[in-house]
């Protein structure tokens, strides 16, 4: 009898649950340390930090690892899951693993604010020079490879403007010229994009978002093969990056409930997206499953779903337009972040410097997991008051 593989719900719910972590507990407990004691200075000098192994609060407890252990069980090909104090730090951290003075970076131009600050400052300061590529630019992007590449930043769909890569003819050029690329992948999930699978050699996730899910606190992951895993998680413990082990737990609790989660935010989100493609005042709606976003068929080929967060293109009006459009909205949330169980929205501008937005005045929604028809109506009387 052929031994069936367990599907991803089963993943979510079984990870990182090992008895010698929980015991007879359901889950592993919330183990706090900074300190670990050890039975002789013999034992304290033999060895070094390892995941697993209890040493120093820094590398960890039994709550840490359960979390790293059930997030690398969802990409096939993971050697593991390094935990960073928020996504952005997931970012930089993987970045200074992996650049030295001299090397060069190629970026999407769709990528998250934030990246772009660090690379242009940041990076920049270091000697590392960062050319911004246009997202849908595919496997001609090996006519960018230099000499001096070291790594590839893809981030699918893009921020604000939610282009959709083509990851599978990136990641192929990259490999031909010993290129690491690296994704953003906190909008999709291994559940909805399992991007080690598409060529990716490392994936990163905001898990303050869709992982945690409750807006609550501030985690960041990056997943790695094992050519790369060992130096990302020596470079995250030699910069002092830590984790609580009460958010380590707290995103361990919310993991079991992403699939649930996510179908619902998919759900909503669509309905949402469809009803304002028919109003007048809306222009394009940045949404990958529809079919004229940008890159929406790499979406189909390549994607298992799509999540609660777009844009969509408010015509005809000006900064101070927008920002009255959403100050009026009561359901929907004015704040950063998102990937949470409630609705958000803000006015967004799209940085570019290597190619053209799809779309300007653009208004970024995430649907939360209220009903949709409420959200709409609350979106009904903000146009209404134009």
């Amino acid at each position: 009898m052929t031994e069936r593989k367990p599907g991803i719900g089963t993943k979510l719910v079984e990870g990182g649950r090992r008895k010698e972590w929980r015991g007879r507990l359901v889950t592993p407990p919330v183990e706090r340390a900074s300190t670990i004691l050890f039975d002789s200075v013999a034992d304290l000098e033999n060895g070094t930090p390892r995941l697993g192994e209890y040493r120093y609060g820094l590398q960890g407890t039994a709550t840490h690892w359960a979390l790293s252990e059930a997030l690398t069980q969802l990409e096939q090909g993971a050697a593991g899951t390094a935990l960073f104090s928020s996504g952005l730090s997931a970012i930089t951290g993987t970045l200074l693993a992996l650049l030295s003075p001299g090397d060069e970076l190629l970026v999407t131009d769709s990528v998250y604010g934030p990246t772009r600050r660090f690379c242009d400052t940041i990076l920049k300061r270091f000697g590392i020079v960062t050319t911004y590529y246009a997202p849908l630019i595919g496997a001609d992007i090996a006519d960018l490879i230099t000499e001096r590449t070291r790594a590839i930043i893809l981030e699918s769909p893009g921020s604000h403007t939610m282009e959709i890569q083509d990851v599978p003819a990136i990641c192929a050029a990259a490999a031909d010229r010993d290129v690491v690329t690296v994704i953003d992948n906190t909008w999709a999930t291994p559940l909805f994009f399992p991007a080690l699978s598409a060529g990716v050699d490392i994936t990163i996730l905001a898990a303050t978002k869709y992982v945690a899910g409750h807006a609550d606190l501030l985690l960041g992951t990056a997943t790695a093969t094992a050519k790369y895993f060992t130096r990302i998680q020596r470079t995250a413990w030699d910069l002092g990056h830590a984790v609580s082990a009460d958010d380590a737990w707290l995103a361990l609790r919310g993991l079991r409930t992403m699939a649930v989660r996510l179908k619902q935010h998919q759900e909503n989100a669509l309905t949402v997206a469809g009803w304002l493609k028919q109003q007048p005042r809306v222009g394009q709606v940045l949404h990958p499953a529809l079919a004229d976003c940008p890159g929406h068929e790499l979406w189909s080929r390549d994607f298992k779903g799509s999540s609660g967060l777009f844009s969509f293109e408010l015509t005809g009006a000006n900064d101070a337009e927008r920002a009255a459009f959403v100050d009026r909205l009561d359901m929907f949330g004015i704040g950063y972040s998102w990937g949470g169980y409630e609705s958000l929205a803000l006015p967004v501008n799209p940085i570019r410097t290597a190619s053209t937005a799809p779309a300007d005045n653009l208004i970024r929604l995430h649907i939360g997991l209220e009903d949709p028809d409420d959200l709409i109506a609350d979106l009904a009387a903000s146009f209404a008051a134009m």
